[in-house]
């Protein structure tokens, strides 16, 4: 049996943040959330995600800079951008940051969750080198 993913939702917007919640809530995975980037780096310090779906704008430090530190201080955790105002440099500067995904917003069910378990098979392999022990988050899109 697998252990549950530890997802963390960071997003300004409580629509978004409740609609990925909602989305990925269950028995496959547990879900926190945090509103902005200081926030959510709090969140980071009491206990390492596997997963975190990381708006790129809000207000007080942005994405980007979330994503660094992230990256910076937990490695091994995966993060996919997601963002209202895509742009090919932004996409670019993510992915250089060490972003597993770069999503443009509105992203329904169906693709945030599989974003989630492609980011969560993705850090299985470089953890364990084992691509059958990994985590499903949820129903696969059809």
């Amino acid at each position: 049996m697998n252990a549950k993913a530890k997802v963390l939702v960071v997003d300004d917007e409580e629509v978004v943040r409740r609609a990925y919640i909602r989305t990925l809530s269950g028995e496959s995975c547990s879900v926190e959330e945090a509103w902005n980037g200081s926030e959510a780096l709090l969140a980071m310090e009491k206990q390492p995600f596997d997963l975190v779906l990381l708006d790129q704008r809000m207000p007080g430090i942005d994405g980007m800079a979330v994503l660094k530190t992230i990256k910076e201080n937990w490695p091994e955790s995966e993060v996919i951008m997601i963002t209202g105002y895509p742009a090919i440099e932004a996409a670019k500067q993510a992915v250089a940051l060490g972003a597993n995904d770069y999503l443009a917003k509105p992203v329904g069910p169906d693709e945030v969750i599989n974003a989630a378990n492609a980011a969560v098979m993705h850090k299985k392999w470089a953890l364990h080198g084992d691509r059958k022990d990994g985590i499903n988050l949820g129903r696969s899109a059809a």
